[in-house]
């Protein structure tokens, strides 16, 4: 048997193609590098750029500030990682909730879709603010008092409402055929949401509930207003005490380096979940 030769016209086709490539790639690489530079020269030849040099680019208090910062920055991941687990929960159960159809469960699936209303409608910061101080104010045997817990309390509440909703939509995009077919062979609805519906739906959002979670980090830094030490706090201390904005720059640097491959690794999955569909 011969072996398998490309066709001339193939060859070319694949010449060019790897040409086209090279070139493109070539004018985006020269276009950043002139944009960059021409921004970098905008921003240091401006009036104040001396001050804001000295103010928010001092070596020596990103040096000096960058191990509290950091230490901060253990709790916001602690926060995150609780928060995120939290959130997943009450948001699978109140998007089941609100699919519940059931005359009898009536009260459970308003209750779910007021929830939904209430904290998709009040801004997170508000949030931390009347768990943060309204729950301990109540004086209520059980109620935690540590700061760092009523935060993550908080963010759980308010993303749990976005993602309950990220969910449902999941569930929605199921089609019926499927959950027609689970109860023709004898499914309960509970077991036919379990192993047909959302198993299905969970694979169709994990991108964008990646996004709420990459959102979630950067708002962990919010509950710095009620009291724990966390990124921004520690930031905010050294900031105090020596009247430069600096820190808040090591701060943000260290959201970035986590947060961009976040973002990366949404994009991937979003672009398989493309390739898979065929489009």
């Amino acid at each position: 048997m011969s072996e398998w030769v490309k066709s001339e016209r193939q060859v070319e086709r694949e010449r060019v193609r790897r040409s086209r490539a090279r070139r493109s790639a070539s004018i985006a690489t020269a276009s950043t590098v002139v944009f960059i530079v021409l921004v970098a020269w905008g921003i240091t030849s401006s009036p104040g750029w001396p001050r804001v040099r000295e103010t928010f680019f001092d070596g020596e208090q990103f040096v000096a500030a960058l191990p509290d910062v950091l230490e901060g920055f253990l709790l916001n991941i602690r926060i995150f990682l609780i928060s995120e687990v939290l959130i997943l929960v009450i948001g699978l159960l109140v998007a089941l909730a609100r699919g519940i159809r059931t005359p009898a469960f009536f009260p459970i699936r308003a209750l779910a879709t007021l929830y939904t209303d209430v904290f998709r409608g009040v801004p997170t910061i508000l949030v931390i603010y009347l768990i943060g101080f309204g729950l301990p104010a109540l004086k209520l045997q059980g109620i935690p008092t540590d700061k760092a817990t009523l935060g993550i309390i908080a963010l759980t509440l308010s993303y749990g409402a976005y993602v309950a909703e990220v969910f449902r939509a999941g569930i929605e995009s199921v089609h019926p055929s499927q959950v027609a077919a689970a109860r023709s062979l004898g499914l309960s609805h509970v077991k036919t949401m379990r192993f047909v519906v959302v198993p299905q739906a969970t694979r169709r959002v994990v991108p964008p509930l990646l996004n709420d979670f990459v959102s979630l980090q950067k708002d962990t830094a919010l509950v710095a207003t009620i009291g724990p030490l966390e990124a921004l706090r520690q930031a905010q201390m050294h900031t105090f005490n020596t009247f430069d904005y600096t820190p808040y720059l090591a701060a943000a640097l260290i959201f970035i380096l986590l947060t961009i491959p976040m973002a990366r690794l949404t994009d991937h999955l979003a672009a398989r979940t493309r390739r898979r569909r065929g489009a």
